[in-house]
């Protein structure tokens, strides 16, 4: 199994890209394929992992701060080819922390959709109260949407959550104002008649319903999604910083903290993105990974687990069995 890693685009540089890749190497088994300048990249790696890991030379990178659009032009840039190659079936999956916009644009247009899918979406994890995940379907891809895509949204979500996330009984919510069947706008109201053919289908939920463990797929738009995804994170590292401050600001609670360090510890991992790496492109014809910009070595080591359990799982072939069956 072949993975090609966009080693250039994220925010701190090609370190903390290549350590998670040296760190996924340790536990699974697959080809690395590193594609970025090859002077950086090469001193990165330890002498053990030479055979394990190639690198395609290239020296020009999409920055955050550039148009998705700039991707299509540059041919020589980390993500272009990585995703030429995914495009020519010379690797399984692409995993990316560069430029999420230039990762989907290059994905959708080289690699295609698969067929029935009329646009991907960015399919991403979000804490439970039970320990597990939810997905967000989409958390950006596509500002706006047509009743048709928030559609296909929910049955991509649903086979990813039942074959990759392995909720058996994965249940599907529309993000809406309230629970009533009349909330919502014209868009989900008509997105909510065409997934009654689901049976996992449940109707319309609201945002708290996405932690507390009352449905596995949330379906919105990636105008909505990215808002909710952009909140949770905020509201994360807000608990976070008042908790230390709390107890950093009285001797009883620095004492009672020393205490609750497993607590801690656990809370941190369940709400850590870098658990579960990175966002699934669902609906392209292969592969593709988006990861967060900050990704550390801990992110990009479960953002390429997240990519070989997609293919392990044949999760592009059950949706398209899926989109055929209830469109």
């Amino acid at each position: 199994m072949k993975v090609a890693i966009d080693a250039m685009g994220g925010d701190f540089g090609s370190l903390p890209l290549v350590e998670g890749v040296l760190l996924a190497l340790k536990e699974k088994n697959f080809e690395a394929i590193l594609v970025g300048n090859k002077e950086v990249l090469e001193p990165l790696i330890p002498a053990e992992f030479a055979k394990r890991i190639q690198i395609v030379h290239c020296e020009d990178f999409i920055t955050m701060e550039e148009g998705a659009t700039s991707a299509l032009k540059r041919k020589e840039s980390s993500i272009y080819v990585a995703i030429e190659m995914l495009k020519n079936k010379e690797v399984d999956a692409v995993v990316s922390a560069g430029h999420s916009g230039a990762t989907m644009s290059l994905a959708t247009l080289k690699v295609g959709r698969i067929e029935g899918v009329s646009r991907p979406a960015i399919c991403t994890l979000m804490p439970r109260i039970d320990g597990k995940r939810s997905l967000v379907v989409d958390a950006g891809a596509n500002v706006e949407c047509k009743s048709e895509n928030l559609f296909e949204f929910g049955i991509m979500g649903y086979e990813y959550a039942t074959s990759v996330l392995m909720h058996h009984n994965a249940k599907i919510g529309i993000l809406a104002n309230g629970e009533e069947e009349c909330k919502g706008n014209e868009i989900t109201r008509e997105a909510s008649a065409l997934l009654k053919k689901h049976p996992a289908f449940i109707g319309n939920i609201e945002g708290n319903n996405i932690f507390d463990s009352s449905v596995e797929v949330i379906v919105c738009d990636g105008f909505v999604g990215n808002i909710v995804l952009k909140t949770s994170e905020g509201v994360a590292d807000s608990i976070v910083y008042l908790l230390r401050k709390y107890i950093k600001s009285s001797p009883i609670g620095i004492f009672g903290a020393l205490f609750m360090k497993n607590v801690f510890r656990k809370l941190k991992k369940q709400i850590d993105y870098a658990e579960y790496g990175g966002a699934p492109l669902l609906g392209i014809n292969g592969s593709v990974i988006i990861c967060h910009g900050k990704s550390n070595a801990k992110a990009m080591k479960n953002a390429i687990f997240q990519a070989i359990s997609t293919l392990e799982n044949n999760i592009n072939d059950k949706i398209f069995n899926a989109i055929k069956q209830y469109k």
